[in-house]
């Protein structure tokens, strides 16, 4: 009897104690810069209307846009809500910039 009960409190104190697991995963973290978008400013002497992959943007003389940087993702030249021939392609130097649209031409 006495050392069922010694078996019993073994246990009891057992479900107290906490095993460590080792660390399965890589610990380094890695920081990177990363920019949600950069601005399209129309630098040409007429208003634009572009499809920026996200949605349609006209743009006076001298206004600017912001755009998502998504690299790889084409932008294009619009008229009356239809997208038309390629204008330039997101490159990853371009986020986080203020870039001229007659640069881009």
């Amino acid at each position: 009897m006495k050392s069922l009960l010694l078996c019993i409190c073994s246990l009891v104190l057992l479900s107290f104690t906490s095993v460590e697991k080792p660390n399965q995963f890589n610990s380094k973290i890695e920081v990177v810069d990363v920019y949600a978008s950069f601005s399209l400013v129309n630098d040409t002497k007429e208003k634009v209307s572009i499809y920026t992959g996200s949605g349609f943007v006209s743009l006076n003389k001298g206004s600017k846009t912001s755009i998502s940087c998504k690299v790889g993702k084409e932008v294009y030249w619009a008229e009356k809500g239809k997208k038309k021939s390629v204008i330039f392609k997101i490159k990853s130097d371009m986020c986080g910039k203020t870039l001229k649209l007659s640069k881009l031409l």
